[in-house]
């Protein structure tokens, strides 16, 4: 982060909350934002990635309260984005030495800003360089693994602890992650360990880019690792025991905290993306959180009613009362025989009648069903139909 960025963004109007927001209310607005304009959601939409971006630079900020302590500091000195000229300076041109401002100050005391030992110490923990330009080696987070998994249907809805064989770049075994044979590498002296370098933009000001020299590590091997080759990381495989939520949809994105790649220099390690393929089933399927099966019933049962055994998925099977003149293509309900949802409940099971036709009648179903056309032969299912159809 430049020092630019750091005076003039209002990070506050950022997350959209005052200046006086709590840790909570800060939290609150920026998971709001990130739900709304996180990658995932907004895919192929490059407005939308710069402002998620945007959003997490300010959250980085102002949920850390040393550094929001920091960056409110700055802000007050700088009037909010603007240098503000003190008592006497009557509104005309003045001077003044960045290298005061940002410095150690002028010398003899108070600087030319009247700010004593300058920005220094404001600063020093976000571009970890303290008031006596100290330097350390910023710790490295890891990468992020997305992996891929295919569950049985019933493994997708009552939940499933499976293998995942993981390749990743983690630090390498030959040097301990250091890159150096000899496990001693030295400070980078182009970016001082900080494994970021100033590109100025004019202005007095200046934005950083990562370290082309030590390819923004910090360090720099005098004997590179012939397995690594200096980089500090290598190939690795791992199998890992991952647990598959119960109720988990076909094309969903797992995100599992900390189970990535291991961090470098104590740095936290990165997630694990887990994308679920689900098998089909042949007999149940799903909508939302509810399963749904179609269970074939005779005209007789359709017609006069009567009760009916249908299959639930790794239970006992539920007993469903048709009522007398049920249609064909009717959905009916079995409370709590669904998918799991997130707070443990379950959906239902919808179960659709289906009138079954015989392809083949024995001798005396035929004659019932003559018989049974002899004596409704006045009535005409199709007469409303027609006459709907002329009144159109």
């Amino acid at each position: 982060m430049s020092t630019k960025d750091f005076i003039e963004k209002d990070y506050y109007k950022v997350l959209g909350v005052p200046k006086d927001a709590t840790e909570a209310e800060i939290k609150k607005a920026y998971r709001k934002l990130a739900r709304e304009f996180h990658p995932d959601a907004n895919k192929g939409n490059a407005k939308a990635e710069e402002r998620f971006k945007e959003i997490s630079e300010a959250n980085d900020i102002l949920g850390d309260p040393k550094k929001r302590k920091e960056y409110d500091e700055a802000r007050a000195l700088f009037g909010n984005g603007g240098f503000r000229p003190g008592p006497g300076a009557g509104g005309g041109s003045f001077n003044f030495d960045l290298g005061d401002l940002f410095g150690g100050g002028a010398q003899g005391g108070q600087g030319a800003g009247g700010f004593g030992g300058g920005l220094g110490d404001v600063f020093g923990g976000l571009f970890n360089r303290g008031s006596s330009g100290t330097t350390r080696v910023q710790p490295r987070r890891g990468q992020d693994i997305e992996s891929e998994v295919t569950l049985s249907f019933t493994e997708a809805i009552e939940g499933a602890t499976v293998p995942l064989r993981m390749s990743s770049q983690s630090p390498c075994k030959g040097c301990s992650g250091t890159g150096d044979a000899n496990g001693t590498p030295r400070v980078c002296p182009t970016c001082v360990g900080t494994g970021q370098v100033a590109r100025g933009s004019g202005g007095g000001f200046s934005l950083t880019d990562p370290c082309p020299d030590c390819k923004g590590r910090g360090l720099i091997a005098e004997n590179p690792c012939e397995i690594c080759k200096g980089s500090g990381r290598a190939k690795s495989s791992r199998t890992m025991q991952v647990r598959i939520p119960a109720g988990v949809a076909d094309g969903q994105r797992i995100r599992l905290r900390g189970k990535g790649a291991p961090g470098e220099r104590g740095g936290p390690a990165g997630d694990l993306y887990v994308v679920v393929h689900v098998d089909a089933h042949p007999v149940f399927g799903r909508k939302d959180d509810n399963l749904t099966v179609t269970v074939p019933v005779t005209y007789p049962e359709a017609a006069l009613g009567g009760e009916v055994r249908v299959p639930t998925l790794g239970g006992p099977p539920v007993t469903l009362k048709l009522p007398p003149g049920t249609p064909n293509g009717r959905t009916m309900r079995a409370r709590g025989k669904g998918a799991v949802r997130k707070d443990g409940t379950r959906g239902d099971l919808l179960i659709t009648v289906e009138v079954s036709v015989p392809k083949d009648l024995s001798g005396k179903a035929r004659d019932a069903l003559e018989a049974y056309r002899e004596a409704t032969a006045g009535e005409d299912p199709r007469a409303e139909l027609f006459q709907a159809a002329k009144g159109a």
